[in-house]
């Protein structure tokens, strides 16, 4: 890439390890110093690119399917699952069936991911319960409340360790997704600014291209990846390793079925078709 420093493409990144192995072989082949990164939640992250403050980046599916005219989604690069994804939970003190009226927890930063747990509850199970948006904390969430939504670290953090220790349930959204519709889930897709896109159209292809072979490359060593990642975080490798290969991290024909799923079975209404960004070759 030869963009220059003050014209680094300003690329969001979200602060959640099932994020890393998109970014971890940008540090190995360099490129990471061709671009500006910033790292917030999901949430965030796709206000900043609506909003101009961001060039590129991630955005949770909801964000996108409201700001189709604005942006433009990168092809084969998402953030999902097939099954389960371990990392976007719902933690329960009773089966869910019982949560009719019952307060839950909503400890998410992504409005995906609790759109998602929102519609699962009401349409899977039939309850309503009471919602209200707190820290992602369990222990503090189980003081006053009988279920919780969580996702992320805090997420895998509470599934693994905390409620087998204090003996809650944990349902995974992308298990439940698929158990109901036999479709994998996108929680995040890779978007551009359509300005940016139109002004800068090469710059664009070389990052597209260059998260594509960061990804590749974590994926290739991703035992390697783990161990690294492990040294910091509260998983151990093998944890981390059956993590990351457990998520999906393409976005081809039965993805986007997926999203389509989701938009209709959430009335979102309007033509919500997907423009690609076609990935460019490899070098």
């Amino acid at each position: 890439m030869t963009t220059h420093h003050q014209n680094r493409p300003r690329v969001g990144h979200i602060q959640f390890l099932n994020c890393l192995p998109l970014y971890w072989g940008l540090a190995r082949t360099g490129t990471l110093l061709d671009l500006e990164l910033a790292k917030d939640t999901p949430e965030r992250l796709g206000e900043r690119l609506v909003a101009d403050e961001l060039d590129m980046g991630p955005v949770s599916l909801m964000d996108f399917l409201g700001h189709t005219d604005d942006l433009v989604a990168l092809s084969d690069i998402a953030v999902g699952c097939d099954g389960p994804v371990m990392s976007c939970v719902i933690v329960s003190q009773v089966p869910l069936e019982e949560l009719d009226g019952a307060r839950v927890a909503l400890g998410s930063t992504s409005r995906t991911s609790v759109r998602l747990a929102r519609l699962l509850l009401a349409e899977r199970h039939g309850v309503s319960p009471d919602y209200y948006t707190c820290p992602p904390d369990l222990g503090l969430m189980m003081r006053e409340a009988e279920a919780a939504v969580l996702i992320g670290d805090a997420a895998l953090r509470a599934s693994l360790h905390d409620a087998p220790r204090l003996g809650l349930e944990v349902h995974d959204l992308g298990r439940m997704w698929h158990e109901w519709t036999g479709l994998p889930f996108v929680f995040a897709l890779w978007c551009v600014r359509r300005d940016y896109l139109e002004r800068h159209p090469e710059t664009v292809r070389e990052v597209h291209r260059a998260f594509l072979a960061s990804r590749d490359l974590s994926l290739a060593e991703v035992g390697k990846v783990a161990e690294q990642a492990a040294r910091w975080e509260d998983f151990d490798a093998e944890v981390l390793e059956r993590y990351f290969t457990t998520l999906d991290f393409r976005l081809g024909e039965r993805q986007l079925a997926g999203m389509a799923e989701f938009a209709r079975r959430m009335n979102l209404g309007g033509n919500h078709r997907v423009e690609l960004l076609d990935a460019p070759e490899p070098r």
